[in-house]
């Protein structure tokens, strides 16, 4: 009994400091397996991923949600993939109308892919992982969701309510790319992160991202 205890303990301590959990996955579907099978289809039939040049100048995009709006600098100098990808998403106006639908108080708000019925939405091709440009997951800043492949990122994001220097490229894994920053509404970002939440993390009120639109 006591080498037992000693083992649930060691797991604790290991989960408290690596933040097991706590990685900003694109979320699936209730069901794993139907999830699975979703997923499959999507990538087979999805568009390809945006791979225009974007300016690279500061390019400043206006989240509005149900809570306020959110202002982001992306920076297309550092992350020139992942910034075509998502304006590509803003241009097509892919973003209306979905949520933010996994929140963690102190860790992140990750939005993007789902309607306010939880149904996900299709999305292009998956675009490289640029975790390796220098970007920290510092608080305010604004990184790609993804699956555990690293080259897995379609159009979710997050944004991230502390420092999760665990989610940096090197410290636990490939990491998680990150490509601006907010410059306003960092309260709103509280105030979506004060939400309370259900099971999975899932916002308890639904909170509407209305449009993502460039400055």
């Amino acid at each position: 009994m006591l080498k037992k205890a000693s083992i649930v303990l060691l797991i604790a301590t290991v989960c408290l400091f690596t933040g097991c959990n706590k990685h900003p996955q694109q979320t699936k579907q209730p069901s794993a397996k139907e999830s699975e099978n979703t997923m499959t289809k999507q990538n087979s039939e999805a568009k390809p991923a945006a791979t225009g040049n974007v300016t690279k100048g500061a390019t400043k995009v206006r989240i509005s949600t149900s809570k306020g709006d959110i202002v982001v600098e992306l920076n297309a100098e550092k992350a020139p993939i992942t910034c075509a990808n998502f304006l590509q998403y803003v241009q097509d106006k892919f973003y209306d109308g979905t949520i933010f639908h996994r929140v963690i108080k102190g860790f992140m708000i990750q939005g993007g892919g789902m309607t306010a019925d939880m149904r996900l939405k299709d999305t292009r091709s998956s675009i490289a992982n640029e975790s390796q440009n220098g970007l920290k997951n510092d608080r305010g800043t604004i990184a790609m969701a993804r699956l555990p492949d690293p080259d897995s990122a379609t159009s979710q994001f997050f944004i991230n309510h502390g420092n999760s220097d665990f989610l940096n490229y090197g410290v636990r894994d490939a990491g998680y790319a990150v490509f601006g920053k907010v410059v306003e509404g960092m309260d709103v970002v509280d105030k979506i992160a004060a939400v309370p939440t259900k099971p999975g993390d899932v916002p308890l009120e639904t909170v509407l991202i209305k449009s993502i639109r460039v400055e």
